[in-house]
């Protein structure tokens, strides 16, 4: 099976995103993130690591380099996966890695693009492909990203679930694995159960959630790394 994912390709044409993006808000469901229920939010070499404000957004005037955040618009990243929060900062042995371990102060409404759609089409037709592959995709996807934060900022959302980049690393998971040219995403007997397996759900919380009291820190650990571990196999150098 050759083709394009037609919403994906909607997506990167600025004239047809807008269109996309308002399915999306109506198709992926809302979650609440619980009060009181913890995810980890990770800090390399803070000024004042027992300061808890150094685990808030960055400063306004510092946001927009990051995957859902926009220059005047700050997020706060965070997992309950300790190992993700690790790579998703690039942390290194020899860095100096502190962690606030964060609860929210009264429910949160995140919009939930860790789902898995069900849809009556294939694969190029599939809104849920669009999203998954964009999430996998490098900074080039930043744009289309931003756009969707801000869109789910101004329907009233407070974040968003969404899938890590580093999820097939972190679980040893394939991408786009298929049987017979169909994804087994949308065609495996239990592909809801199949596609969680290798995603872990990042927060995007938006704004500065430890100043606008959405969130409180609960409290803060320095993390020293005493074994990392990596698995790979050998590939071509040329194609």
């Amino acid at each position: 099976m050759i083709g394009e994912v037609e919403p994906l390709k909607d997506l990167q044409d600025p004239t047809k995103r807008p269109q996309v993006i308002a399915r999306l808000l109506v198709e992926y469901p809302e979650r609440m993130l619980a009060k009181d229920s913890a995810f980890y939010r990770l800090r390399v070499r803070p000024e004042r690591p027992d300061d808890p404000h150094e685990y808030d957004s960055p400063p306004i005037d510092l946001a927009g380099g990051g995957r859902l955040d926009s220059p005047g618009f700050p997020v706060m990243y965070g997992s309950q996966d300790i190992d993700i929060c690790i790579h998703e900062c690039r942390a290194t042995a020899e860095d100096d890695i502190y962690v606030a371990t964060l609860k929210p102060q009264r429910d949160a409404r995140l919009l939930d693009l860790t789902h898995v759609l069900k849809e009556e089409v294939t694969e190029f037709e599939s809104l849920d492909m669009a999203i998954h592959m964009l999430f996998l995709a490098g900074s080039h996807s930043y744009e289309i990203c931003r756009a969707i934060s801000a869109a789910a900022k101004d329907a009233g959302f407070d974040g968003i679930i969404y899938p890590s980049f580093f999820s097939l690393i972190r679980t040893g998971g394939h991408p786009f694995e298929t049987a017979y040219g169909l994804s087994l995403r949308h065609f495996h007997p239990k592909s809801e159960q199949y596609a969680r397996a290798f995603t872990i759900p990042n927060f995007a919380l938006f704004g500065r959630p430890l100043e606008n009291l959405l969130v409180r820190v609960e409290c803060i650990n320095r993390l020293v790394l005493t074994q990392i571990g990596y698995k790979g196999h050998f590939g071509p150098v040329t194609y």
